[in-house]
């Protein structure tokens, strides 16, 4: 489980926690950067006292070197959503592969907030008649629900563990960090919709995260009413799932900046007025 530091903290930052290489095996139990906990955070690897060199209950890097605030990526964003697959700047992430791939996928597919977004997602469809065939009423917002799970599944599945694990490509998300300006670190953001790395950190086109995309449309052929599956439908669905990893990997390039500038100033609070409080 996760040692929590004694300085106070917002409940959805990036924890203090210790990190060393990871040298270690995945037990039967899951990879060891994959043991999430009841507050959705996880613990990567035990510290060992000959590589950590930051002080107890630091983040540390492969190195031992402690991780500055703005580059720790937390495991839920605003305390809810979930942010698995994105690795913090410096640290060594696990390897990817066949077994780990599809544990992160099944967190991401079947984690509380998933079932959220596609209450809401399914209730706007419904009560905009996103597609007529399906209905309205209860019984529209079920045919929409559970074709909406099917899509969400899929394509988390494709994207995340069955094509990645063919092609070898890493699809996780890695930071660029805040000493780069914030047009580079948005352009960054939306070249990772074409770009990704293989297994050995090279860069390469994200035939995954993209052929997951289209496969996920081709799929939904299946269980959606021919007036759902024009091409100019499909096309406008496989737009839609673009913007939304654009929006949602900018959330995680810039939301470390803006957690570690409210944990400081908490700290620096917190230690006023305990000065204030020692104070004769």
């Amino acid at each position: 489980m996760i040692g929590r530091a004694q300085t106070a903290q917002l409940p959805d930052s990036p924890l203090a926690q210790n990190i060393s290489a990871d040298t270690s095996t995945p037990s039967e139990a899951g990879p060891p950067d994959l043991a999430f906990s009841a507050d959705g955070a996880q613990q990567t690897n035990q510290p060992s006292p000959q590589t950590t060199q930051g002080k107890p209950g630091d983040v540390v890097d492969a190195e031992g070197k402690p991780i500055p605030l703005e580059r720790q990526q937390p495991k839920r964003i605003l305390g809810f959503m979930p942010n698995f697959r994105s690795v913090s700047g410096g640290s060594k992430p696990h390897p990817p592969g066949w077994r780990y791939n599809f544990v992160v996928a099944t967190h991401q597919a079947t984690d509380y907030s998933t079932f959220i977004f596609l209450g809401l997602t399914s209730l706007t469809a419904e009560s905009t008649d996103a597609h007529p065939a399906l209905g309205k009423g209860v019984g529209g917002f079920y045919a929409y629900t559970w074709r909406g799970f099917l899509d969400k599944t899929d394509g988390t599945y494709l994207s995340a563990w069955l094509l990645p694990s063919l092609l070898h490509e890493d699809t996780r998300f890695y930071a660029l960090g805040s000493e780069h300006s914030i047009a580079i670190r948005s352009l960054y953001v939306i070249s990772r919709q074409a770009v990704a790395r293989t297994y050995g950190g090279r860069q390469t086109p994200n035939i995954a995260g993209l052929g997951g995309k289209v496969l996920t449309q081709v799929v939904s052929r299946t269980y959606y009413p021919p007036s759902a599956t024009s091409f100019t439908v499909l096309a406008s669905k496989f737009g839609y799932s673009v913007m939304r990893d654009v929006i949602f990997s900018s959330i995680r390039e810039f939301y470390p900046d803006i957690a570690a500038h409210y944990i400081r100033k908490h700290r620096d609070k917190v230690a006023r007025e305990a000065g204030k409080s020692a104070s004769p």
